[in-house]
């Protein structure tokens, strides 16, 4: 993972697909989100979603387990290069969640992020925050959920 001084507007992260199985929408949502149409394909079929859907939340926590499993692979790759990676701080939070489109059973949705803006932190200096708009979109091209995060950065200090 980078640090702020590394990071630009526009800057684009491919984090990998995932298939939603139908198996996995209902064991998903038989935890967490425990609808009709996210538990049975009848359902399903009758809702306004036409099909078994997965959870919104089941796509966002995709979407999580990606964004970290490509923050590990690029640490892993920095101290193999002999490089301190760039720890990403918490996050202070996210607005604009939207899911567009229906995700159904075997839909295969491919995630990203975008950084959209950065700012430093005056109140710590050794922190700047980044904007970054997350999205997954669908094997036919559509998008079918975004959200706009923010996430501290850590920067590049003078040395001493």
């Amino acid at each position: 993972m980078g640090y702020f001084e590394d990071m630009g507007v526009g800057q684009r992260r491919d984090l990998g697909s995932f298939i939603f199985t139908g198996d996995l929408i209902k064991t998903f949502a038989s935890q967490f989100d425990p609808q009709p149409f996210h538990l049975d394909e009848d359902e399903g079929r009758k809702s306004l979603f036409g099909g078994l859907a997965a959870s919104g939340w089941h796509v966002v926590s995709v979407w999580m387990k990606l964004m970290v499993a490509d923050s590990q692979r690029e640490a892993a790759e920095a101290a193999a290069r002999g490089e301190k990676p760039g720890m990403w701080g918490p996050s202070p939070g996210f607005r604009d969640l939207r899911w567009l489109k229906p995700v159904l059973a075997g839909d295969t949705v491919s995630y990203a992020s975008e950084v959209e803006s950065l700012r430093a932190t005056h109140s710590r200096p050794e922190w700047g925050v980044m904007q970054i708009r997350n999205t997954g979109t669908n094997q036919r091209g559509e998008l079918v959920f975004s959200f706009l995060g923010s996430v501290f950065v850590p920067r590049r200090l003078p040395q001493d």
